[in-house]
């Protein structure tokens, strides 16, 4: 609880934690909103495909022309300001840059650029979830082989998410499930780009002003981002995940204890220890007042009469038993709090979240009926969208990770509904992220043999 004291004083020495920030997009551009604000935090470079664009970004949040003029990252090692380029090699290569930011939001880029910033000896901050979802434990070994830090990015639902679920379990609760909210009718599920923001809740005036991108919203409202930081979660926490996918059950915050409990409780779970995401809709589509669609929360339960009776005492919200409850955080605020992953990680050498196994995977499965020959544009796209998935049903079984489903041809046609599967594509096998997943797949399905 002395992170912003211990940022005073890298300030105050004259020895900021230096960063490098991959991407200059939404994520990216929040984070730059703050980033002038926090003392001990020196963003020495901002590497994007379109250097015109991440200036207008940085105008567009609030920053000085001066600031971000640096001519060169030595330049803006000299002189504290911010050099701004296309080369993100060079970026993560450069001697004065101890923390990549990676925030690219294409998931084989991302390993890329995760894989050669450890074998720099750079911590890696990986903003990219879609990436962290199918190879996240891949990468954590890779860190750690590395003897570097790889972390979830803090301000994330999925970091905020195992943050609620280590205080749970260091308070010495038992963790029944652990998620975030959501906005969720099952026909959301075939929504596109064109679509997103009828159901959105946004006027398109409104998302040009914020320079959203629609795909990328898209990806959240048709259940595919859900999938994915609920795959990152469970990797993160030993959480396990449904067998057939998400239940979205709707619900209130105050109706998180009694959701979030085994079938055989009432609940809506096949079992204690699960991952799972709150609807903030009815089945009909009716708003529910006082949802979690923006927030996360984990439930546990007191497993003896004493903390049963101390629940009631503090008149805490529980389910009907008294013995289930839940503490969540209503919102989450993206790249504004993305300063804490900086300095938990260049403080205090701690990952805010890192996969620490492969239970889950997010996969491919097909929007509409698909044919031989189309491409796949992956997650918010037009063709697939995000299931979740245990990793031990989607390995052995073939799944393609949605990650991998970007600007890929099918082979087979693949009806609505089904999931696409390696078989059904053609896979470039010479990326890296192609290799390291395949990879944790041979580790996965001999562990899965040994169990």
């Amino acid at each position: 609880m002395n992170l912003f004291p211990k940022l005073q004083q890298r300030a105050e020495t004259g020895n900021p934690i230096r960063v490098g920030l991959i991407g200059a997009g939404k994520f990216g551009s929040m984070f730059l909103a703050q980033a002038l604000r926090l003392p001990g935090i020196h963003v020495v470079g901002v590497a994007d495909l379109s250097p015109v664009n991440a200036r207008s970004n940085l105008d567009y949040v609030g920053w000085p022309a001066e600031r971000y003029a640096a001519a060169s990252l030595d330049d803006a090692l000299a002189k504290g300001t911010t050099h701004v380029g296309e080369d993100a090699a060079a970026l993560i290569a450069h001697g004065g840059i101890e923390i990549v930011i990676e925030a690219t939001g294409h998931p084989p880029a991302a390993v890329e650029h995760c894989l050669y910033a450890f074998g720099h000896g750079k911590h890696v901050i990986n903003v990219t979830v879609e990436a962290d979802a199918f190879c996240g434990f891949g990468l954590a070994q890779a860190a750690e082989s590395a003897g570097v830090i790889y972390s979830m990015a803090y301000g994330d639902q999925p970091a905020l998410t195992c943050d609620l679920v280590d205080w749970a379990r260091t308070c010495g609760f038992i963790v029944t499930a652990a998620g975030r909210g959501h906005k969720w009718l099952p026909k959301y599920r075939a929504s596109t780009p064109e679509t997103v923001w009828d159901h959105w809740g946004l006027t398109k005036e409104q998302a040009e002003r914020g320079r959203l991108n629609p795909k990328m919203f898209n990806a959240f409202l048709d259940g595919s981002k859900p999938a994915i930081e609920s795959a990152a979660i469970a990797n993160a926490t030993g959480l396990s995940v449904p067998a057939e996918g998400l239940l979205f059950p709707p619900g209130s915050v105050d109706d998180i204890p009694t959701l979030m409990r085994p079938e055989a409780k009432g609940g809506v779970l096949a079992h204690e220890g699960m991952v799972e995401v709150v609807s903030c809709l009815t089945r009909e589509g009716q708003q529910i007042p006082n949802d979690i669609r923006k927030g996360v929360w984990v439930c546990f339960r007191g497993d003896t009469d004493y903390v049963k009776n101390c629940f009631e005492e503090y008149k805490v919200t529980t389910d009907p038993s008294g013995r289930y409850m839940s503490l969540y955080k209503k919102w989450h605020m993206i790249g504004l709090e993305l300063g804490v992953s900086i300095a938990a990680v260049g403080l205090r050498r701690e990952a805010t979240g890192v996969a620490t196994c492969h239970n889950a995977d997010a996969v491919a499965v097909a929007k509409r009926d698909l044919n031989a020959g189309e491409m796949l544009d992956g997650e918010g796209g037009y063709t697939v969208a995000g299931g979740l998935r245990p990793a031990s049903i989607s390995v052995a079984e073939g799944h393609l990770p949605l990650g991998l489903a970007h600007n890929v041809k099918l082979v087979n046609p693949v009806e609505e509904g089904a999931v696409v599967t390696w078989a059904d594509v053609e896979a470039d096998t010479t990326s890296a992220a192609y290799k390291l997943r395949k990879q944790m797949e041979d580790e996965t399905a001999n562990r899965v043999k040994a169990a």
